[in-house]
């Protein structure tokens, strides 16, 4: 127990509260963007094909994004990244809730999604560095899960107006600047920027140990997207190709995913801390979201209520993102972990594209049907993630203070 009192401090409640309204505007355009652009004049007819390009900006923004901040945290500190970027993306929220037309919300929604990019891999790089080797796992625990609490409450707050939920969002962000008062600069990052270059993103690839170690620690989280992005974020169409009786919506499915979520985060770190290892969680958690996966594809005739428990489930089973984020921090040097740690979370949220695009391969042109293909692209993303997390040395209590 005084190892989690210890954990709470200045720069983990920062970090935390800042992932926290980072998550909030990821789901909550998931929520609101459609009768946004219903709002703006957008016929209904062209709706998801604007939709599905304003989450595209979005993530070319956050791609962007995770390269030019990971290098300034590495360049110019973790602090400075923390809170530049939670100004960017809060400003660029109560903009969001001013457009008016498609192309103030394209720029619009590429500025936030850079400014978000930031945020959890500056918070965790920061949190890793300043607690000791045996309580940095609970630090990041507590950002991780505070954060994806975000998404449930943009699950709610999304119903009353898309417009007021913006200026929330954006309100929230900028109250966070007054608790910058007591958080100081990581001090191995003090020390390391006067002895070796400090974020050069090429680096990570500057030998094929580095670069293999990068690739796997991206590797291994992309069951995460491909559970939330394809299983739940799909969920009305897999409900109704399995013949679940009673309404399925988006809305209260990514909800009760990130719900599930915040409880897995929470297990898996606190796992992690008795079991002293991070490896064997996300094996503990790949067998968790198997199981999850294979009910959730043979829920045929379920009730709606029982196929939002198996959703629960699911996001539940996705529970090892705080060990994923801990994992790409304790892999590198100082001088390139702000750059890996951000950039790494980015990259696997932008590899939902390539996700989809497999999805689609399996479901429809290779005509294995929906339940069929999403199975097949399953057992090859989550046989791509074990090889990767072999390949991966054990951190759990690494001295980081060390450079590249």
């Amino acid at each position: 127990m005084n190892n989690y009192k210890k954990a709470i401090n200045a720069a983990v409640l920062v970090a935390a509260l800042g992932y926290f309204v980072d998550v909030y505007d990821l789901v909550l355009f998931l929520i609101v963007g459609k009768q946004s652009l219903l709002d703006i004049g957008v016929l209904a007819a062209d709706v998801d094909d604007k939709f599905q390009f304003l989450l595209s900006i979005q993530m070319y923004g956050m791609l962007l994004g995770g390269i030019v901040w990971g290098v300034l945290g590495d360049k110019k500190g973790r602090l400075s990244v923390l809170f530049g970027s939670i100004i960017t993306y809060s400003l660029a929220n109560i903009a969001n809730g001013f457009v008016v037309n498609m192309d103030m919300y394209m720029v619009l929604r590429f500025v936030a999604g850079f400014g978000l990019a930031g945020e959890l891999g500056a918070g965790i790089t920061l949190v890793s560095e300043i607690m000791d080797k045996e309580t940095r796992g609970i630090g990041t625990m507590i950002v991780a899960s505070v954060g994806v609490v975000g998404a449930v409450v943009a699950g709610f707050v999304g119903q009353i107006g898309w417009q007021i939920s913006y200026f929330i969002g954006g309100g929230l962000g900028l109250s966070l600047l007054l608790l910058r008062i007591g958080v100081f600069e990581s001090g191995m990052f003090e020390k390391s920027k006067k002895e070796v270059q400090m974020g050069n993103f090429f680096h990570l690839f500057k030998n094929r140990k580095t670069a293999f170690k990068y690739i796997n620690c991206i590797l291994i989280g992309l069951p995460v997207w491909f559970i939330i992005g394809i299983l739940v974020g799909s969920s009305p169409k897999f409900a109704a190709e399995l013949g679940v009786i009673g309404v399925i919506t988006n809305p209260i499915s990514v909800s009760l995913c990130y719900a599930g979520l915040v409880f897995g985060d929470l297990a898996s770190g606190m796992l992690s801390q008795y079991l002293r290892s991070r490896k064997k969680i996300f094996y503990v958690f790949y067998a968790l979201c198997l199981v999850s996966i294979f009910i959730y594809l043979n829920a045929n005739g379920f009730s709606n209520t029982s196929f939002y428990a198996i959703i629960f489930a699911l996001g539940f089973s996705v529970g090892f993102w705080a060990i994923f984020v801990t994992i790409g921090s304790e892999q590198f040097g100082t001088n390139l972990r702000a750059t890996a740690t951000t950039t790494i979370p980015n990259f696997v949220r932008g590899s939902l594209g390539s996700v989809v695009v497999l999805w689609q391969i399996f479901t429809r042109d290779l005509s294995l049907g929906m339940i069929l293909g999403t199975g097949a692209v399953a057992l090859i993303i989550f046989g791509i993630s074990f090889f990767a997390l072999f390949n991966l040395e054990e951190t759990f209590g690494k001295d980081l203070d060390f450079v590249e």
